[in-house]
């Protein structure tokens, strides 16, 4: 599935250095940064809020308070001189693993697009660390890449913030060998059953003992051998299924 990233305003914060140009008044026009309450210090306005606020909306808030008893139709020009670093970090089932910078906001599916998109391993979850509103403890959040991509399920597609750290799970596979078309690990989807798996391994070759079939498990660090299962036995993670051949 492709995703399209779409350029959005940036949003000025903490750390970012802007010059402020008011037109035919030069003893008015200013470089300033940004705080760390989000506010500015402005020639006879004094501090004003900046935040979550695009470039374009800070002129016209600048405009506005200049109109109101200062000067007549004022024109301000702001320009982002240095912006400060906002980075998030991907690991995981992504193809180009590593840190981004964040311009502007971004979602998780544009995020993920400028890492290169997910890989074929990747599984069915994403786990999202990230600083709580404190900046104490972590919060954790786990997104359902299934329904975020296969059922469009856009209010999973949350914008990512700095500092994130994601990572993309690997999927859960399952093994089948032996006498079946296609022998080989395959990926492990919810209510797989044994004949569904031998199904997706491409069904019983000519000379598969089909009554003979077994289940290779691991419980609790032991290797467990079910023999001459039912085709409805459900299938578990990293099960091996075993096809034998038939020698009648």
């Amino acid at each position: 599935m492709p995703f399209i990233c779409i350029a959005q305003e940036y949003i000025i914060g903490e750390g970012d250095v802007l010059n402020i140009n008011v037109y035919e008044n030069e003893d008015l026009s200013t470089t300033v940064r940004v705080s760390s309450d989000s506010t500015i210090r402005v020639p006879l306005l004094g501090e004003i809020s900046v935040k979550d606020l695009t470039v374009s909306q800070v002129s016209a808030k600048i405009e506005k308070l200049l109109a109101d008893g200062y000067l007549v139709n004022p024109q301000v020009d702001v320009f982002i001189a240095e912006h400060r670093s906002k980075k998030a970090i991907i690991l995981g089932q992504i193809r180009n693993p590593g840190q981004y910078e964040l311009r502007g906001k971004i979602t998780f599916l544009e995020f993920i697009s400028k890492a290169g998109g997910l890989t074929d391993d990747a599984g069915s979850t994403a786990t999202i660390k990230r600083m709580n509103d404190t900046g104490g403890n972590m919060d954790q959040i786990v997104l359902d890449l299934e329904k975020l991509i296969k059922k469009g399920d856009t209010s999973l597609n949350i914008p990512v913030q700095d500092n994130d750290s994601i990572y993309i799970s690997k999927a859960k596979t399952y093994y089948v060998s032996g006498e079946v078309v296609k022998p080989n690990s395959y990926q492990y989807e919810q209510g797989l059953t044994v004949i569904k798996a031998i199904t997706m391994a491409g069904g019983f070759s000519k000379i598969a003992a089909k009554n003979k079939v077994q289940v290779i498990r691991i419980e609790n660090g032991q290797k467990r051998i079910f023999e001459n299962v039912n085709m409805d036995e459900p299938v578990l993670p990293e099960d091996v299924i075993v096809v034998p051949e038939s020698f009648f």
